[in-house]
């Protein structure tokens, strides 16, 4: 059996912008790359709205920040085969303040938890693989809401593909741009509604499939 983490934001968590509620189970991408990949794999969905990479949102009801709680969810689940790391968006919050800069600088940090956490202390845990994921580029959305919280951040989020590609060259990482199979809903311009999402995990089935196929070769 190989375990994989799904640690993300909303779009991992599956909200649909419309009607502010949760996308269908079967529908949200951790459930659907569960589908595809079939029974020897175990899809561990770890998503929650407005998680950073690591920054603080002190109004927040819960705590949001990814780097804090990263270290515990790797414990948790222990042992991984395979760390999907896809956050970035609310980085690009005005009062956060990173930037599409500080998120790929936020993702770097997430990628050395994982490869510096304490696997030794659980049994027959080692190292996982780890998979950055870009989020897709935001647009210019129609409910005004949303359109002032990010209404700076939409020429900046298009470097992310690049800024997170680097990223994983650099750091010897798995690297997928959702962008490429999903595009955000027009509504929000920010999450992604449910054909996307579900199109987004069949996509991702193909490509961590292949991963592991290599490296049990």
């Amino acid at each position: 059996m190989k375990t994989i983490l799904a640690f993300g934001d909303s779009l991992t968590w599956g909200f649909d912008g419309p009607t502010r509620t949760r996308h269908p189970f079967e529908k949200r991408w951790p459930n659907v790359l569960q589908s595809e990949l079939g029974g020897g794999f175990h899809v561990i969905a770890e998503g929650l709205n407005g998680r950073t990479t690591g920054y603080d949102d002190h109004l927040a009801d819960c705590d949001r920040n990814g780097a804090r709680i990263l270290p515990t969810l790797l414990h948790s689940h222990a042992p991984l085969d395979l760390v999907i790391l896809f956050l970035g968006t609310n980085d690009l919050k005005p009062f956060t303040g990173a930037g599409a800069r500080g998120a790929a600088m936020g993702m770097g940090r997430l990628v050395e938890q994982v490869r510096h956490h304490a696997w030794s202390a659980v049994d027959d845990a080692r190292e996982p693989a780890i998979m950055i994921i870009a989020p897709p580029a935001i647009q210019k959305p129609d409910d005004p809401d949303y359109g002032d919280t990010f209404a700076d951040a939409i020429e900046d989020s298009k470097s992310f593909a690049r800024r997170y590609e680097d990223l994983a060259l650099e750091r010897d990482c798995y690297f997928f741009d959702a962008g490429a199979i999903a595009k955000t809903d027009p509504h929000d311009g920010i999450h992604l509604d449910a054909e996307n999402t579900a199109a987004l995990g069949r996509a991702l089935a193909l490509v961590v499939g292949d991963i592991f196929k290599k490296r049990t070769s």
